[in-house]
């Protein structure tokens, strides 16, 4: 488990390991929430410590924002963009997996960015202290499940970077060890902003989930990364806002 934990750390962030072959990785997906914990951790300390000194609440947004990003290698933010220009595509499907292939960004995915990055840095900035450190955790716990979800539920739109993880989850149990690890923290923690957040992340994932079958066919290592950067934002906005 050790080495499995390790390989999904290296996917998920800038943090080298040897073991982070996709097939490794792959296997190990439902450990997903323990690298989002310690992603959230990382990113979460810092926030306590940076909004107790820093006055201005959106500088602390804007910073721990950046933060999340370079931590991540900004990986599932360029899946964000990706999916969005795929999704705005009129046409076939085959148009619309060319879009998200496409290496240039087009305009659906510059606004898409724009504002997911803004919402970021204001949800980030109407916390503080332990409140902060809190939300960011959960909502990282979260947004990894909601990938490990869709990888069970969903199939692979083509042959490529997500069909390791679509045919390595679709074992229930490891579903189960990942449900528990995510939700079962955010309920005991979250309060009442938990139980919303847990909603509302899954709601969310069944309903990206069924986007992409409906235009793509299916789910690809965009709709994972676009998963994981929309549930953390809606999680964060709840926990902001409840």
């Amino acid at each position: 488990m050790f080495r499995g934990i390790k390989s999904v750390v290296s996917f998920l962030t800038i943090i080298p390991s040897k073991n982070s072959d996709l097939d490794t990785v792959a296997k190990n997906m439902y450990l997903f929430p323990i690298a989002g914990a310690i992603i959230g951790l990382i990113i979460g300390v810092a926030g306590f410590g940076l909004s107790s000194i820093i006055q201005q609440p959106l500088i602390t947004g804007l910073l721990l924002t950046g933060s999340l990003m370079i931590i991540t290698g900004i990986h599932h933010t360029d899946a964000l963009c990706d999916f969005a220009d795929g999704m705005m595509v009129k046409g076939t499907k085959e148009k619309k997996l060319q879009a998200m292939r496409d290496p240039a960004v087009g305009s659906a995915g510059v606004v898409t960015i724009v504002l997911y990055v803004a919402g970021m840095i204001l949800a980030i900035s109407m916390m503080k202290g332990f409140v902060l450190l809190e939300a960011i955790v959960l909502s990282e716990l979260l947004a990894k499940f909601s990938m490990v979800l869709q990888a069970n539920r969903g199939q692979s739109a083509w042959q490529g970077l997500s069909s390791p993880f679509t045919q390595s989850m679709k074992d229930h149990k490891k579903l189960a060890v990942a449900a528990g690890l995510a939700i079962i923290p955010t309920l005991a923690f979250g309060g009442t902003a938990g139980i919303y957040a847990v909603i509302v992340s899954i709601g969310m994932t069944f309903l990206l989930l069924s986007v992409s079958n409906k235009s793509f066919g299916g789910v690809s290592g965009d709709v994972f990364g676009a998963s994981n950067e929309l549930v953390r934002l809606s999680s964060l906005l709840i926990f902001a806002s409840v």
